[in-house]
């Protein structure tokens, strides 16, 4: 016969987790829409490859609001600033965050999510007049999550001096913006040929890196059509990874030189049971 607990006796009470929601999410260099070398113009195909992501939220690099001289040379140029073209139907929340502008136009980040964006800002981190540069900052209403999510869309500099800055900046903007406890995503093109922003990342800020697994080296990501560089990154806190992947080689590589990276995330509540 089973034992029955005494009157008086404590039962212990067994932790126990549930997987309510999943989460996926991708990030990618777009290249403004142009193949590698500027040889084609892809926008067209590369709404239909992000669609194809299935992506929740959407991190985007190098995003074209708009440029006069493209819109005059292509017929089928889009009207719309790019982010609204790639979201619209799909995405119904988004927001842009211009870094470079210029005569006949502006290029920058950009965030686009299934959920709404609560908040965005866009955080100047130029260090160089000719290399404009930003970090744009959006918490986003995700279903299960208790609070928001907050998401982290960069494009780091080409040049070491100047990523390190960059790295801390974004480091004391996360540590003053986002409460320890709240879940949080990076991602984007950090241009971090020696794997520099690992230490900052995890050591300050708690972060992992969804691809790099045991190894601490995060997956290539550049050239897109054989990734010998590890560019291209998603950072995590706060949320369980089940699986991420690296989208290189035809047609992929046709549409820009970066890779595309995905992820795939569980969201977990923690309940007990006697």
């Amino acid at each position: 016969m089973a034992d029955v607990p005494r009157c008086g006796q404590v039962i212990p009470r067994i932790a126990a987790e549930l997987v309510i929601a999943m989460l996926s999410i991708a990030t990618w260099n777009i290249h403004k829409g142009f193949s590698q070398f500027n040889r084609r113009m892809m926008v067209h195909e590369l709404r239909d490859r992000l669609r194809a992501l299935d992506a929740d939220i959407v991190f985007l690099q190098e995003v074209q609001g708009q440029h006069l001289l493209h819109a005059e040379k292509h017929a089928d140029w889009p009207v719309q600033p790019q982010h609204e073209f790639l979201a619209e139907g799909v995405w119904g929340s988004h927001a842009y965050g211009r870094n470079m502008v210029y005569n006949h136009g502006h290029h920058g980040n950009a965030i686009l999510a299934r959920y709404p964006i609560l908040h965005s800002h866009n955080q100047d981190v130029t260090r160089l007049r000719f290399e404009k540069r930003g970090l744009l900052h959006c918490s986003v209403a995700v279903p299960g999550l208790s609070q928001p999510l907050h998401c982290v869309c960069v494009h780091l500099s080409l040049f070491g001096r100047s990523r390190r800055f960059q790295l801390e900046v974004l480091a004391n903007h996360i540590e003053a913006s986002v409460p320890a406890a709240a879940p949080l995503l990076i991602a984007g093109d950090f241009n971090d040929w020696s794997n520099r922003a690992q230490g900052l990342l995890a050591g300050r800020l708690g972060l992992a890196e969804v691809s790099a697994g045991v190894t601490k080296h995060p997956q290539r990501s550049y050239p897109a059509a054989l990734p010998l560089f590890r560019l291209d990154r998603i950072y995590a806190r706060g949320l369980h990874v089940e699986a991420s992947a690296v989208h290189h080689g035809v047609p992929w590589s046709n549409i820009s030189d970066h890779a595309a990276m995905s992820a795939r995330f569980s969201i977990k509540s923690t309940v007990s049971a006697t």
